[in-house]
């Protein structure tokens, strides 16, 4: 198992966006000061609940620069691109604004074999000193990193030190984990298959319903470590209905977050297009839940 040198109840954190679209670094940073006092012990930004798709280079930056300034959790930039040059480029940028390590994303669309994969982490790690999280979601990106390539690339890599794995392959991820040892550090990618990955020795939860469990979440994660399975069993089964709100039939989990975060009067704004606004549908399933945790507004 590895060190979860990024914590272990991480949150892939939404963007606040005003009214109109516009970036609120204001909301931004409360919203990881809100995190950290529910259940974070790191944070995630500018990734795919993030909207990093639908926010500039310069933005990303800011709120980097933005979130550094209001907590002390270790931070995780999403850098990543299907485009090798931008993305060397912004982890150069990245580095100024005093973030903990890089999310960098499996290249998306171009659908590259493995050699491409390979060779794009390899030149976004020489272009910064900051530790690497590769993010593995073939669902999104149309390919997976092959556990061999990961395998080599954390014995050859120094800055690579783990990996986001939302891709649904328990057997594989053990793999992983046995060639890589102690010091790289497998994070779920897939809220549901938390537990299972723990099993195998991931060492946390990169989440999108830590947004609103958080606090269920490092309780479900310490009653593993502890040994109490039972206890681990029973949190895992209290936050089924969490990570069965997060993608419905007419929203992702960007909106279920945004969703929650209305209900509990934390923040109500907007997604950026191409995904639409909360629908009254999404809003009613997340009181739902959020009732049920005995969280609803």
């Amino acid at each position: 198992m590895g060190i979860a040198r990024f914590g272990k109840v991480v949150t892939a954190m939404v963007t606040p966006f005003g009214r109109d679209g516009s970036l609120d670094l204001g909301a931004v940073a409360d919203l990881a000061r809100w995190l950290v006092a529910h259940g974070s012990d790191g944070l995630v930004l500018t990734g795919t609940t993030g909207e990093a798709s639908t926010l500039s280079d310069d933005e990303k930056v800011a709120i980097w620069t933005a979130v550094r300034a209001a907590v002390d959790v270790p931070l995780l930039a999403g850098a990543g691109s299907n485009d090798t040059r931008q993305s060397v480029e912004l982890v150069e940028r990245a580095a100024a604004t005093g973030v903990d390590g890089l999310l960098i994303v499996t290249p998306y669309y171009n659908r590259p074999p493995q050699a491409g994969i390979e060779a794009h982490f390899r030149a976004v790690a020489a272009g910064s000193s900051l530790p690497i999280v590769l993010y593995d979601v073939p669902a999104r990106t149309g390919r997976r990193i092959d556990a061999e390539v990961l395998a080599r690339l954390a014995a050859e890599v120094s800055s690579i030190v783990g990996v986001k794995d939302a891709a649904g392959d328990v057997g594989s991820t053990a793999q992983v984990i046995a060639e890589t040892g102690d010091d790289f550090d497998v994070y779920s990618g897939d809220d549901a298959l938390t537990l299972p990955l723990l099993s195998v020795g991931a060492v946390g939860v990169i989440g999108v319903a830590t947004h609103w469990a958080g606090e269920l979440f490092a309780e479900m994660i310490a009653a593993f470590e502890k040994g109490d399975l039972a206890a681990a069993r029973e949190a895992n089964a209290r936050l089924g209905p969490s990570y069965a709100v997060e993608t419905g039939p007419n929203w992702v989990q960007t909106t279920a977050v945004k969703a929650a975060l209305s209900e509990l009067g934390v923040h109500d704004g907007p997604l950026r297009l191409p995904l639409p606004h909360v629908s009254d549908e999404a809003r009613a399933a997340m009181h739902d839940v959020l009732a049920g945790l005995g969280r609803a507004g």
